[in-house]
């Protein structure tokens, strides 16, 4: 079988291609880079790369929330992706799309639409992303997450497979290794979150007198944190420094035991993190990104509140000091913040396999 594989949610990809038969030719379309004007290489396109699976970069347009000094030249790439991705899929030829929403995955699943190539989509959130509302027209199959999130799809071709878990973090989920005490884990998501980032700045000598941090930035070439961070660390007395962890990223082999020995997340509301975070009954301080579209962070963080895991804070509510309280407050009744036996086994384990038995069928159909 020969697959292309495109979208904004990387980490359910991930998980597919780990569970793909050996004998899958895959290719994958996304973004060498994270955003219009910051040439830094995303992490999916440094993971497929270690992979030795062919990664092609589409510098297509995006419908952006506010207006900028690149929305112009982002809407005008829009029709430029869709050329492209009909060159490209024409030189693949593959048996299936198979996409994972965000803005690169419109233009790859419309040129595969047209070239009559069979597309299916994965929606990670508990609605749906415009994308994929919009890819699900000529979709010949439609995975979803949550049960929420059928309704959303009617009368199309739409299967409930969970939303793909890092084996990783199935590896973690499964040892009795407790978490330390007095560890944080504190994460923007692979892209990194600069607000994250400078509110941790202006905070770390005082959490650092409390707990040890581990900190994972993301490496924005237009904010600089990690360096700045690496700067600021050098500062420190040598007994706070020795707490202070700081990585551009975390790789997948290591993102399990890391999320396992922190006893609290720190971080944005992403579906894939929140999906991780509620696997491992991980309890977290969620700060929902803002201009998320339709206020998805937001659900999801409130989502994983009901349950009993975590807490939320708005940024532009959030100070050093009511940080610091909400952070300690945490830490010093964590054993509050736990799931309800009802919710136990809300994530699907088998999710990725089940994706691709749904991929496999389609392809076997168009043949």
């Amino acid at each position: 079988m020969r697959l292309v594989i495109t979208g904004g949610h990387f980490s359910p990809a991930q998980c597919v291609i780990e569970a793909l038969p050996q004998d899958s030719q895959v290719f994958f379309i996304g973004r060498k880079s994270s955003f219009e004007g910051d040439k830094s290489p995303t992490l999916e396109y440094q993971t497929i790369k270690s992979l030795n699976i062919p990664f092609i970069d589409l510098p297509s347009g995006r419908f952006q929330r506010k207006f900028t000094i690149r929305t112009i030249p982002s809407l005008i790439k829009l029709p430029y992706g869709f050329g492209k991705s009909i060159t490209i899929l024409r030189k693949i030829r593959p048996d299936v799309v198979l996409g994972f929403g965000g803005y690169v995955s419109l233009p790859v699943s419309l040129a595969a639409y047209f070239l009559k190539i069979p597309v299916v989509i994965h929606e990670q959130t508990l609605q749906v992303g415009v994308s994929n509302k919009i890819i699900a027209m000529w979709a010949k199959m439609i995975c979803v997450s949550w049960n929420s999130s059928k309704d959303f799809f009617p009368g199309k071709n739409v299967i409930v497979t969970g939303n793909p878990v890092r084996k990783e973090i199935i590896e973690a989920a499964n040892t009795d290794k407790k978490p330390d005490e007095s560890i944080i884990y504190i994460t923007g998501g692979s892209t990194g979150s600069h607000f994250i980032n400078s509110l941790i700045e202006r905070s770390v000598e005082k959490l650092l007198g409390r707990y040890s941090v581990i900190h994972q930035t993301g490496d924005s070439k237009k904010f600089n944190d990690f360096e700045r961070l690496q700067e600021l660390k050098k500062t420190l007395p040598a007994d706070l420094a020795k707490k202070y962890r700081i990585e551009k990223f975390i790789e997948s082999k290591e993102a399990g035991i890391v999320l396992q020995k922190a006893t609290l997340v720190v971080g944005r509301a992403g579906m894939n993190t929140v999906t991780e975070l509620i696997f491992l009954k991980k309890p977290c301080f969620l700060i929902p990104l803002p201009i998320a579209a339709k206020g998805e962070q937001h659900q999801n963080a409130f989502f994983i509140k009901e349950l009993g895991l975590g807490e939320i804070m708005e940024q532009d509510e959030l100070s050093v000091e009511n940080f610091i309280s909400k952070i300690d407050y945490m830490m010093s009744s964590i054993d509050k913040y736990r799931l309800s036996p009802e919710s136990e086994n809300l994530i699907e384990k088998k999710a990725a396999a089940h994706i691709v038995s749904v991929v496999e069928d389609v392809a076997r159909k168009k043949k």
